[in-house]
């Protein structure tokens, strides 16, 4: 939920790398929102089909954001994206793109997302022993 929120959270920036963790988890938060929302319409009146629309379309330019990012972190343009309007070739080559490993260190989307996002290594501290 931490990367569903995340996302969120950079609402309409294109601009820098996602991981793959960040992108699937995402795309996992996000379909399973949908589908509960979409079991609560069969169940209950038309006015969760209003509140599916209104959610649908908040997080249509997130996820547009995350696939952008998400194909700079493999070092593509974020208009490959647009991949996705050909018709079923495209959807199944922007999925091994975006489950693609990241350009290991910098590119020119900016710092490895890995990097940012990974704890730093802790120095181990001298052990003090008694002679």
């Amino acid at each position: 939920m931490h990367y569903y929120l995340d996302v969120l959270k950079k609402y309409a920036v294109f601009s820098g790398r996602s991981r793959r963790s960040e992108y699937w988890y995402f795309l996992l938060f996000n379909l399973i929102i949908s589908i509960i929302l979409n079991i609560l319409i069969s169940k209950v009146s038309s006015v969760f089909n209003f509140i599916t629309i209104i959610y649908a379309l908040a997080t249509l330019i997130p996820s547009i954001a995350v696939s952008v990012r998400r194909m700079h972190d493999i070092g593509k343009s974020g208009w490959m994206v647009l991949i996705n309007l050909i018709p079923i070739a495209g959807f199944i080559w922007f999925i091994i793109l975006a489950a693609t490993d990241s350009t290991p260190g910098d590119n020119e989307y900016g710092p490895n997302s890995k990097m940012v996002y990974s704890p730093t290594p802790s120095t181990p501290t001298p052990s003090t022993t008694p002679n």
